[in-house]
């Protein structure tokens, strides 16, 4: 006779978790510093100076190709992948503990969003996690294969995209615009508090269809595929590959307007930001492949230890962020701007958070510890 053991209920031991999700939390967490801070120093989105000078091209640029519109996807695919793994572990009580976490998660954002950034992206993980409990972790494979579809729809959709705006490129002197948040230019916490209860919900509505990117997630925990990275080694590398090769050649029209170093009229320009925007997503797969592949490198090697810190106390990386720009950059505070300003202060902040993180040990970060506690109903 077999007995079949089941995981003990209750949140993963820190010793029985994956390198590759929390080393790919912890390094995208710098991406997410760079594109939240350059937004705070211009007050709107895209935060990027539209009249770039010297190293400014440069930060430009690279921000464009690698980082805006292209962090956000990899944490939609690892929160994806953490449902499943939850709904793994605590088998029998899964939906009741995810419908908990992902109700709490939509509090956290509001509260987030109120007092500190209306980019917040907390609440939307939470309605798109609680709609993911209810209508797809139960599911079979058979049906989980249609994100796959889904996603290869969207792939021909990109290429069409891609294709008109390089057909219809015309010459001009349009660049960037900053599109203006009024949270980010109020001259008084109280009035950007305000703003941001109008703002919030907004984007919460524009970012809750990213659930497409969640699933892939599922679909990827499914099989184990960074439990197990040496056995998906051949998946990764073609996920890496064809991934960030959209994103990345998708995104370079609007990188070189972003730079400064090719001028189109505002039509071509909008139709390279609606580009860059759609294959933005596929860095969600393609840095999270990246990172399965570094993981079976890294493994062991101490100086990769702040940055897996990091990621298992992403959350609390995440808040304290908000709480450096609000200080760093609101006008009724520090007052800071500017790109080279901006950028080095994401990598500043992401150090310092890196640091604390190992500091820590093995005590939890104080966000975790909190949502660890609604979702488990545990006092400790």
């Amino acid at each position: 006779m077999t007995t079949t053991l089941m995981p003990a209920p209750g949140p993963v031991r820190r010793a029985e978790r994956a390198l590759a999700p929390d080393l790919a939390r912890g390094a995208m967490l710098l991406f997410i510093a760079l594109a939240n801070a350059a937004n705070f120093a211009f007050a709107g989105q895209p935060g990027l100076d539209p009249t770039p000078h010297g190293l400014e091209r440069v930060v430009n640029f690279l921000m464009a190709t690698f980082v805006d519109s292209r962090a956000y996807p990899v944490f939609a695919v690892m929160f994806g992948y953490g449902l499943v793994q939850i709904a793994r572990r605590q088998g029998d009580a899964a939906r009741r503990v995810l419908l908990r976490r992902n109700a709490a998660l939509i509090c956290f954002g509001l509260v987030h969003a109120t007092l500190l950034y209306f980019g917040d992206f907390l609440g939307a993980y939470g309605i798109v996690g609680i709609l993911a409990t209810l209508l797809l972790l139960r599911r079979s494979d058979r049906f989980h294969r249609i994100v796959l579809w889904l996603w290869g729809i969207q792939t021909v959709s990109a290429t069409v995209i891609g294709v008109l705006a390089v057909t219809g490129l015309r010459g001009g002197d349009a660049g960037l615009t900053n599109t203006p948040n009024g949270s980010l230019a109020a001259t008084s916490y109280r009035q950007s508090l305000l703003d941001r209860l109008t703002e919030w919900p907004v984007h919460t509505a524009t970012v809750v269809p990213f659930i497409v990117i969640v699933w892939l997630g599922i679909w990827a925990a499914r099989h184990r595929i960074l439990e197990d990275p040496a056995a998906h080694r051949t998946l990764l590398r073609r996920t890496a590959g064809v991934s960030l090769g959209i994103a990345i050649l998708g995104g370079l029209p609007y990188a070189l307007v972003a730079a400064g170093a090719v001028r189109f009229d505002a039509g071509t320009v909008e139709a390279m930001a609606r580009l860059h925007a759609i294959t933005g997503e596929y860095g969600g797969p393609g840095y999270v492949a990246l990172f399965g592949l570094l993981a079976l490198r890294l493994r062991g090697k101490r100086y990769v230890a702040p940055v897996v810190a990091l990621g298992q106390r992403s959350l609390s990386g995440y808040l304290l962020q908000s709480v450096a720009w609000l200080a760093l950059f609101s006008p009724w505070a520090l007052g800071l701007d500017g790109t080279l300003v901006a950028a080095g202060a994401a990598i500043g902040v992401w150090l310092l958070s890196a640091g604390a993180a190992q500091a820590l040990g093995e005590r939890r970060g104080p966000a975790e510890a909190l949502l660890r506690r609604i979702t488990y109903r545990t006092g400790r």
